[in-house]
């Protein structure tokens, strides 16, 4: 019932910007939460970042603090503007919503791809 597109990915030099955005379709009322996620070459998924649809409140990762900003720009929307992007942060990144009442992700996107060069 939920589908999610994201876009804004791409090659990027160390210390540059990109920012991310994952559009929402369907029955976009029933989620309660949005959050974004990475995967490195090789490496397990790892959480970056999650708001709160009803009250705004947001989440990071550590690695990520001061650097990213998790947003909704409207009721479609949910942004990741991610500064000082290091070679590290190279992978695919993911969109996911938690429909009210669960604890878990239940609607994944495709991911978009982000290449942090040196």
């Amino acid at each position: 019932q939920v589908q999610l597109v994201e876009s804004g990915g791409g090659l990027v030099q160390a210390g540059g910007s990109l920012r991310l955005s994952c559009a929402a379709s369907g029955r976009t009322f029933s989620t309660y939460a949005m959050g974004w996620f990475r995967q490195a070459p090789g490496k397990e998924r790892e959480f970056v970042a999650s708001i709160n649809r009803s009250d705004g409140g947001t989440s990071y990762a550590d690695s990520v603090k001061g650097r990213f900003t998790i947003s909704r720009d409207n009721a479609k929307n949910t942004e990741l503007q991610m500064n000082s992007l290091k070679t590290e942060e190279t992978g695919g990144y993911y969109c996911g919503a938690k429909e009210a009442g669960s604890n878990t992700y239940n609607h994944w996107g495709q991911g978009t791809q982000v290449t942090v060069s040196s």
